[in-house]
């Protein structure tokens, strides 16, 4: 980004002027003193101009609004999701000290801001060449996605407001606890899968190897080969344990093991085509952590 450019006069301009006023012969003598007077005020005062930078020459095209890393589309984003984080968490604990069932709701709008803002935080402090709007993945996994998360609320919003009773048994303070920590660790192993992987990590399959395109085996990968997916599927479930959800909890089951069962088997194609008996080896000595896909049982 380049500053105000102050530009100086040209020095040979400057003796040109000068070697013009002092070389003109004047039959006045009062008329030559006043223009060399007048050539010693100007040149007292410094003849500087400031050139505005064009917006152009100042700012990438792909940030201006309407671009895929538009500036104010992130900023509105993250806006959003910080306030919406913000007034959920307040309402959480409020609602707990009060006792109140329907607590369950407040919290799950929180633990998907922080998803959300997390997706894209993380994607511009290490692979901000991907740090574009839908990095937010607020509207990019489709109408299934965001369907099953409003489910999700609406069971939730049914039980706690009509059968507050049958929410109490199926999500106990046991099944709560073991919810929550598996929503710590799924969004724990994401997120550091994510930076691990650094620019190795697109939220888009890529279907052919770039040059700087490397297989990343070291940190969380040297036990698990997709952790980015192991952490959403265990965070997606133990969502649903905390909300009390029972028929959410059985389609959010079917629905994540049903697409990463497909994806995961579409991507390590292209990993082998990438990475040849390198990867085959590193597939043979880890794990997904997904029942039974892949052919592990955890």
């Amino acid at each position: 980004m380049s500053e105000n450019n102050i530009e100086p006069p040209l020095q040979g301009d400057q003796d040109h002027q000068n070697g013009t006023l002092h070389g003109t012969h004047l039959a006045n003598g009062h008329a030559e003193s006043s223009s060399i007077g007048e050539e010693e005020e100007a040149s007292s005062q410094p003849d500087t101009q400031i050139l505005l930078p064009k917006p152009a020459d100042v700012l990438s095209n792909e940030i201006l609004p309407g671009r895929r890393k538009s500036l104010s589309a992130i900023a509105f984003r993250a806006f959003l999701l910080g306030l919406s984080l913000g007034i959920s968490a307040l309402v959480t604990i409020s609602y707990l000290r009060a006792g109140e069932q329907t607590w369950r709701i407040p919290f799950f709008i929180s633990a998907l801001s922080l998803f959300h803002f997390l997706e894209y935080y993380i994607t511009a402090l290490y692979n901000p060449r991907f740090a574009n709007v839908s990095a937010f993945l607020l509207s990019q996994n489709g109408t299934a996605y965001n369907s099953a998360h409003t489910g999700a609320l609406l069971e939730c919003v049914w039980t706690s407001m009509i059968a507050p009773d049958w929410q109490t048994r199926v999500s106990n303070r046991k099944v709560v606890v073991l919810g929550l920590c598996l929503i710590v660790l799924g969004q724990a192993t994401r997120s550091t899968a994510m930076a691990h992987a650094s620019t190795n990590f697109n939220h888009t399959v890529q279907q052919h190897k770039n040059a700087d395109h490397a297989l990343v085996t070291t940190g969380v990968y040297s036990k698990l080969r997709h952790p980015s997916y192991f952490g959403f599927f265990w965070w997606g479930l133990g969502t649903q344990l905390v909300l009390g959800n029972s028929i959410c909890f059985l389609i959010y089951t079917i629905v994540l093991w049903s697409f990463f069962s497909q994806r995961i088997r579409k991507e390590e194609g292209l990993l082998v085509t990438f990475f040849g008996e390198e990867y085959e080896k590193y597939r043979a000595r880890t794990i997904i952590g997904i029942p039974f896909i892949g052919g592990n049982l955890i």
